[in-house]
């Protein structure tokens, strides 16, 4: 892959496994030096490792972005040792599904605290460096990538304050769009579908078995990451402000 974000920094939240993983490693791939952010340190310094040995650049940043002190940090040490900040992936997120009668209140919590809050702050915190980036920086563009769900836009029996959670995501991102779009800061929201990753490995054991049954084709955390790659290398006169993306046999 060409280096089109040759000289741009990126930072990645949920960037020990899955979506947050593969992403950081295209994107370096692609020329830019990435902040690996999430709590797992021992997995952000084996995949700082990976990187380096491949000539990229990568920053551990050890954070739990449900507590905006630590987000906020993890975007200022982004740029002070890195320098600037031209992306932001907000990949961090949770999905626990389940009935909601006898629902565990601490799951909606978790959820609306990661899925809703992490993101907000981490956008927050970002926006100032952002729009200095689409102003002065390589490119002259810059880029936030909001990592929503297929439940953003169909709540179905079960998913109820996942869905919540990511409608809202949504929302959030189409109101943004349109107060920095023409300052060229660039806002996208990706729909994944069904995808092979540790997100359904987190809930209750009765309720993974429930769904198990659900599970059919699935894409890999490397579609995912080559659609956000997509994104962000388009020349700054385009913007893909939505990408839903789905397994071809999955039907909702």
């Amino acid at each position: 892959m060409a280096s089109t974000l040759q000289g741009t920094v990126a930072l990645v939240t949920g960037a020990s496994s899955g979506i947050g993983a593969a992403t950081a490693r295209q994107l370096s791939a692609s020329g830019a030096a990435v902040a690996l952010a999430a709590r797992r340190k021992d997995r952000l310094e084996t995949l700082a490792n990976e990187i380096g040995h491949a000539g990229g650049t990568a920053l551990v940043i050890e954070c739990d972005v449900t507590k905006q002190d630590e987000a906020t940090e993890a975007v200022e040490h982004t740029v002070s040792e890195l320098g600037r900040l031209d992306t932001l992936v907000n990949n961090a997120g949770v999905m626990l599904l389940g009935p909601a009668a006898d629902a565990p209140l601490s799951e909606w919590q978790r959820m609306v605290e990661l899925n809703i809050l992490g993101l907000l702050y981490c956008a927050h915190a970002a926006t100032p460096h952002l729009l200095r980036a689409a102003a002065d920086g390589p490119r002259n563009v810059a880029d936030m990538v909001n990592i929503s769900s297929v439940a953003g836009r169909v709540a179905r029996s079960g998913n109820g304050v996942y869905s919540l959670t990511k409608h809202g995501i949504g929302a959030f991102s189409e109101s943004l769009r349109q107060e920095l779009t023409k300052r060229y800061v660039r806002i996208s929201l990706v729909e994944p579908g069904a995808t092979a990753t540790e997100l359904a490995s987190h809930n209750r054991a009765e309720v993974l078995e429930s769904i198990k049954s659900q599970f059919g084709q699935t894409m890999a955390a490397e579609d995912i990451a080559d659609a956000i790659t997509y994104i962000v290398t388009r020349p700054r006169t385009v913007a893909i402000n939505e990408l839903l993306i789905r397994p071809t046999e999955q039907e909702r």
